[in-house]
């Protein structure tokens, strides 16, 4: 057995679907827990960046790593992961936006598909974390600061410097001729 069909057996998911129990309650049980985890999951495959309640985040991110994963290890023609695939997935035309624009995307992946970042709350006002969680390479803008233009960084203060000095020694040439 070649290097590459050992890669397609063994999982390739960073984010852990933990088994602990992670109390969120849901007034209508078990059922309506996991209905609302379908619902996330399915809103996150069709806008592929959502704002929610951090510990639904961190859950339906597990379940949408899986999705995605064993979606890219077996393809449309397995069964099971189509049976997957349609009990994740609310909107049935999101199977095919699944098999054929997330899963080439996310073929030579080698980090996790999702994203999650800490949302800024609400002040003064009850404390919920609330975080944003997104597919990754989706279209929209990113929400990571960009840190190449701060001048504080070392890398660019040492540019700054070296820049300095390449200007100082071109300038005492100029004067010596």
């Amino acid at each position: 057995m070649n290097q590459a069909d050992v890669t397609k057996l063994m999982s390739q998911l960073r984010i852990a679907v933990r088994p602990n129990k992670r109390n969120l309650k849901n007034a209508d049980g078990p059922e309506g827990r996991l209905l609302k985890l379908r619902k996330t999951v399915t809103a996150l495959v069709k806008h592929e960046r959502i704002e929610l309640f951090y510990n639904r985040a961190d859950e339906a991110r597990g379940y949408a790593e899986l999705l995605i994963s064993n979606a890219i290890r077996h393809g449309d023609r397995h069964q099971a992961t189509m049976e997957l695939a349609d009990y994740w997935l609310l909107e049935k035309q999101l199977v095919h936006k699944l098999f054929k624009v997330l899963v080439p995307r996310y073929e030579n992946y080698n980090v996790s598909y999702t994203r999650m970042y800490k949302a800024p709350r609400d002040y003064p006002g009850i404390y919920y974390r609330r975080s944003v969680l997104e597919l990754r390479g989706n279209p929209y803008p990113s929400l990571a600061a960009d840190q190449s233009q701060n001048r504080n960084l070392l890398h660019n203060v040492l540019l700054d410097e070296a820049r300095k000095e390449f200007r100082r020694q071109k300038l005492s040439e100029l004067v010596q001729l």
